[in-house]
């Protein structure tokens, strides 16, 4: 199956394929085929969702537990992305506000919006803080929602080395306007802070089946930033 048909099977559970929300769908697989992108391309998204799914599939909660809203973990594994441009940083706040939109022009309730705009600008900083989707006190998403969504994101750190380093070399191709110190010191420091955190995942099987391969992932790109490496 191809990255357009997986990502169109995938939207057709969530929304319809013709129509407005057809249009949207159109919208995202747009900008998920721009040319900047090296990485976080359609690729990208058809992962996280395989992520997800897996993730789903692997912990009861997320059958269990009536707060968990599949789809809303579906719809900002689509939109988590869909606007990115390395030399801004606001990329998160502009891909919620451009999900709030579009899932407002479909007709999803604003209650369901609000948790899908939550959980995207969450993966800004990869850490689930809880905090209020907006100051109306909408929903916010459970922590399982969030720990799904931003698992499934970072699985590609638990990958085998091969597929590491194309990950490792798209993003720096995305990054082409900086100088070879500027990303080196740059993305060493977003090496470290992973490091740094006590787990990089916060369900079960992710831990099981990515942490110690991702550290390891992290720990020889680090090392390969070095200035004498």
């Amino acid at each position: 199956m191809g990255d357009e048909v997986e990502l169109r099977t995938a939207w057709s559970a969530i929304a319809a394929t013709t129509g407005r929300a057809g249009e949207v769908l159109d919208d995202l697989i747009a900008r998920h085929r721009q040319p900047h992108r090296r990485y976080h391309g359609l690729r990208h998204v058809v992962w996280v969702l395989r992520h997800v799914r897996e993730l789903e599939a692997a912990m009861p909660e997320c059958r269990d537990d009536h707060t968990y809203d599949a789809k809303a973990v579906t719809a900002a594994a689509f939109f988590h992305d869909a606007v990115y441009d390395a030399t801004r940083a606001d990329n998160e706040e502009r891909s919620a506000v451009l999900a709030e939109h579009h899932l407002a022009s479909i007709g999803w309730d604003r209650a369901r919006i609000a948790v899908v705009a939550s959980l995207v600008r969450e993966t800004a900083t990869h850490i689930s803080d809880g905090a209020a989707s907006d100051p109306a006190e909408l929903p916010a998403p459970s922590a399982t929602q969030r720990h799904v969504l931003l698992d499934a994101d970072l699985a590609v750190l638990g990958s085998d080395p091969a597929a590491y380093a194309a990950y490792a070399t798209g993003v720096r191709v995305e990054y082409g306007q900086l100088t070879d110190d500027v990303w080196r010191s740059g993305r060493a420091s977003v090496l470290r802070r992973l490091l740094d955190r006590p787990s990089l995942y916060g369900t079960a099987p992710a831990r099981e089946w990515w942490e110690a391969r991702a550290r390891a992932n992290l720990t020889a790109e680090l090392a390969a930033l070095a200035p004498n490496a």
